[in-house]
């Protein structure tokens, strides 16, 4: 994730719970003028509401409706706003989950790394060594086979040296 889009989470959740803070105080609010407004009518017997002429009334009434219609429009405004905000964090917590197994998956393989590349090397080495042990093997019997004609040679040629220069026989005299 880059650094750019943490703070724009971490600014929605803000203003997300800013809007939800809004809207509890909202309903307390409606909750406690209703409560109010119920205990005036039905808790006092005494509360008689001034007598108005039927235009007043129908007036106050459609100011009461309009008013009421204006916070209901809020309420729904910030319900939708929420379910957006919502339905963001959930695609935010989403893609931070799979970049998150993303990168689980690829530390674990960086760390296998150093292993598989061992593996690797030593399957390529392993002929190697086979056809470098093989030369070895082949030098020595080479050599051993060198020994053998170097002694050869050299017991000839002793051989054919003590028999030194072939002289002539001349015949002895023969003695009187």
């Amino acid at each position: 994730m880059s650094q750019t889009e943490l703070p724009d989470i971490q600014a929605l959740s803000t203003e997300m719970s800013q809007l939800r803070q809004e809207l509890q105080l909202r309903d307390q609010l409606v909750q406690q003028l209703s409560q109010e407004l119920f205990r005036l009518v039905k808790g006092n017997t005494n509360f008689i509401p001034p007598k108005l002429e039927p235009e007043q009334d129908l007036t106050q009434l459609k100011a009461l409706q309009e008013q009421l219609q204006a916070v209901e429009q809020q309420v729904t405004f910030y319900q939708e706003q929420i379910a957006v905000r919502d339905a963001e964090i959930y695609q935010l917590r989403q893609s931070v989950q799979e970049l998150t197994d993303r990168s689980r998956m690829l530390e674990q393989v960086v760390q296998e790394l150093p292993q598989i590349y061992r593996r690797k090397f030593e399957e390529r080495m392993a002929p190697v060594r086979e056809k470098v042990a093989q030369l070895q093997r082949e030098n020595r019997q080479l050599q051993a086979e060198l020994q053998s004609v170097s002694y050869r040679l050299a017991l000839k040629t002793r051989t054919s040296s003590h028999s030194g220069i072939d002289l002539p026989n001349f015949p002895r005299p023969a003695s009187s």
